[in-house]
């Protein structure tokens, strides 16, 4: 079967269901706007059961998934959703691309969150807009950009209490949301919560335990990713 949309870390396919499809996660990981490429086996399938695990932690919590059901290791039913091309960042911490903006120390934590948007756009690099861009260029409306800082407050404030439990820092994170295809037309939290999406340190030692590995070369990349699905199920269960 013919993909309907194929991204740099999954697919997405249709089911007998016009308002449910099927996402699989592929083991490729990409950087610096898939400039760097790899591959690593069991990264599909390590990606599948962390999304899953903190998307079922999220629904308790009232936040509100693209989540429909797992099928095995790598393939989740997802609702179909017009997926908004405003990519929403988070940070707790300074790292990556922020330190390298304006300068400051890779570790400076902030007294509150930092929220940056970001234009969906693989051929631009994914630029960072802010409201007024994204209502000039119709990718949201006021009233919606600031939907979707509320609800990534929201999901940060779940995640860091989630993930200091399991012994991490949450740094930083980019999510997506997707407008539902139902009367209702609600927007949900879609695409992935995952070590390619979190800046993921170790609270006692700092290691770093996330994508920055593949990006960094630092090496021992799924053993990271293991390590994060480790922790999430022992805190879950």
């Amino acid at each position: 079967m013919e993909p309907l949309y194929e991204g740099k870390a999954k697919r997405l396919y249709a089911t007998d269901d016009p308002n449910v499809l099927r996402m699989e996660y592929k083991d490729e990981a990409t950087a610096f706007n898939a400039e760097k490429k790899a591959e690593f086996e069991n990264k599909g399938r390590l990606n599948t059961a962390i999304t899953l695990a903190i998307y079922k932690m999220l629904e308790t919590k009232g936040v509100e998934t693209h989540l429909v059901d797992e099928i095995d290791e790598v393939n989740l039913l997802v609702k179909t959703v017009d997926i908004l091309l405003v990519e929403v960042i988070v940070r707790n911490v300074a790292a990556g691309s922020f330190t390298k903006r304006v300068g400051v120390a890779e570790g400076t934590e902030f007294k509150q969150p930092i929220v940056e948007f970001s234009y969906k756009s693989d051929e631009l690099g994914d630029p960072l807009i802010n409201d007024d861009y994204a209502r000039e260029m119709g990718l949201a409306t006021p009233e919606e950009c600031a939907e979707l800082k509320e609800k990534a407050l929201i999901v940060n404030d779940v995640m860091i209490d989630f993930f200091k439990r399991c012994g991490l820092k949450l740094v930083d994170f980019k999510i997506e949301f997707g407008r539902t295809k139902d009367a209702d037309a609600k927007i949900v939290l879609a695409d992935e919560i995952s070590p390619d999406t979190c800046r993921l340190w170790d609270i006692e030692t700092g290691k770093k335990l996330d994508k920055d590995r593949f990006r960094q070369d630092l090496g021992d990349v799924m053993e990271a990713y293991e390590e994060v699905l480790n922790r999430v199920e022992k805190e879950i269960s």
